[in-house]
């Protein structure tokens, strides 16, 4: 599956082939993703991104996530996509990351319209979530940048490897985007 959203920037399904060039990135940007990133330790060799990209499959397959890569000029420079959805009550968590070296160029904004585009248009859910990290400035102007609402703060939400932070929710429903 394919997002395009301009000549230069396009998602996809993210596939086996990928394993190599996600974890070259990965390891390139170690440092930098590190500080707002839990799993960053946990993705130490080749063989970690595959297993991921195994359960990201499984994901797709049973419909209840979907992970993509961002394409920038024809280069895997982050992945995207619905960490949860939950058919049921037709919710999807958005999450994002992407390479030191991509950043600047508006990338994940356009990236987060079209997964809430394609969230609303074509998987036909109410609502779409984002969660970042109080102090993940960057990761939060996201949101904030596309109007969601900030529905509140979950104390102590994640373990970044030796401390927790709290997470900052933005929703934004349906019939608020169109």
């Amino acid at each position: 599956m394919q997002i395009p959203i301009n000549p230069e920037l396009t998602l996809r399904t993210i596939t086996l082939e990928d394993a190599e060039a996600v974890f070259a990135l990965t390891d390139h940007s170690r440092d930098y993703l590190r500080e707002w990133l839990p799993w960053l330790d946990f993705t130490k060799e080749l063989s970690d991104t595959i297993s991921y990209i195994e359960g990201c499959i499984a994901g797709y397959e049973a419909k209840s996530s979907l992970s993509l890569v961002i394409m920038f000029r024809d280069e895997i420079v982050g992945i995207a996509g619905f960490n949860t959805i939950n058919n049921g009550n037709k919710t999807a968590a958005i999450g994002y990351w992407l390479g030191k070296d991509a950043q600047g160029h508006g990338i994940m904004t356009k990236t987060v319209q079209a997964l809430i585009q394609y969230a609303f248009d074509e998987l036909q859910l109410n609502k779409v979530e984002i969660r970042a990290a109080v102090g993940n400035t960057k990761s939060r102007a996201i949101p904030e940048r596309l109007n969601f609402t900030t529905e509140g703060t979950i104390r102590a939400a994640e373990w970044l490897y030796d401390h927790y932070v709290d997470h900052v929710v933005y929703g934004m429903l349906a019939s608020e985007w169109k």
